[in-house]
């Protein structure tokens, strides 16, 4: 019996690998569309299509709930899934939840009016397409007010992430992160609003400061993960776990290990 935990590319392993330790008697399904990645250059609807089809595909495979591990598919495609029908026992979710959970100190039902919270300055980082969706600001100003956004589209992060290039990913992020000072040079909070860089939290956090609170996802949507499951025990599903690319198996299988460091073999779609 396996959750399904769909990503673009590799930056899922992240919400992985927190889910596995956080669930160790849970199985999971991980379905990495690497033939199509990054997403975040992507336009809406295109995105849209191949998250659809992945996800589906996951279903079909007996997976009852499917994880968006990726934040480019869940602002740009989760809303519209939802919004068409879901199939019977079936389920959907983000990854936007347990961030805005997090940052808001508010539960996820909680419907009552937007509120003030303690943070008050907020540099998101996320995909071209993610910024452009202005997802986030929008479920943000559902639960909170007087939250100030800057946001950071970081072009080329997923990329040298993906092609196993650190050393230029880290060049990237501190270009980003300079860019993303000079629009706010005060930050409180950050958020890394792609499942791909909580790899480069370290960065991240030394290009912000001491002084700036980093929220990464994996920890954060495992957490959220396991209370859905003890509410909703039959979102487990009947499907088969494994790993599954629809990129070059051999090649994906040898990053993957590299990112989590134990042996991750792939099949293909």
């Amino acid at each position: 019996m396996a959750v399904g935990i769909f990503d673009s590319g590799l930056g899922g392993l992240t919400v992985l690998d927190a889910a596995q330790k956080r669930l160790p008697d849970v199985d999971f399904l991980y379905y990495g569309d690497n033939s199509h990645a990054p997403y975040g250059v992507r336009d809406a609807e295109d995105i849209y299509q191949l998250t659809h089809k992945a996800v589906h595909d996951m279903w079909d495979r007996g997976c009852n709930l499917v994880i968006l591990a990726c934040n480019t598919a869940s602002a740009a495609a989760l809303r519209r899934m939802q919004e068409a029908g879901v199939p019977e026992g079936k389920r959907v979710l983000g990854v936007f939840v347990p961030l805005i959970e997090a940052l808001t100190e508010r539960q996820w039902g909680d419907n009552s009016p937007p509120r003030e919270v303690a943070v008050k300055h907020v540099a998101l980082f996320a995909t071209p397409a993610t910024v452009a969706s202005r997802a986030f600001q929008r479920e943000l100003a559902f639960r909170a007010i007087g939250v100030d956004v800057e946001a950071q589209a970081c072009g080329g992060v997923v990329d040298a992430i993906e092609d196993g290039d650190m050393i230029l990913a880290e060049a990237l992020v501190k270009s980003h992160v300079d860019a993303l000072l000079r629009k706010m040079p005060r930050p409180e909070a950050a958020i890394l609003g792609c499942t791909h860089y909580p790899l480069m939290e370290d960065i991240f956090q030394k290009a912000l400061g001491p002084d700036v609170q980093v929220f990464s996802q994996g920890r954060l949507v495992a957490d959220s993960l396991a209370h859905y499951l003890e509410r909703r025990p039959e979102m487990i599903g009947g499907g088969a776990a494994g790993y599954l690319t629809t990129g070059n198996a051999g090649r994906v299988s040898s990053r993957a290990t590299q990112f989590l460091r134990r042996e991750i073999t792939f099949e293909a779609a």
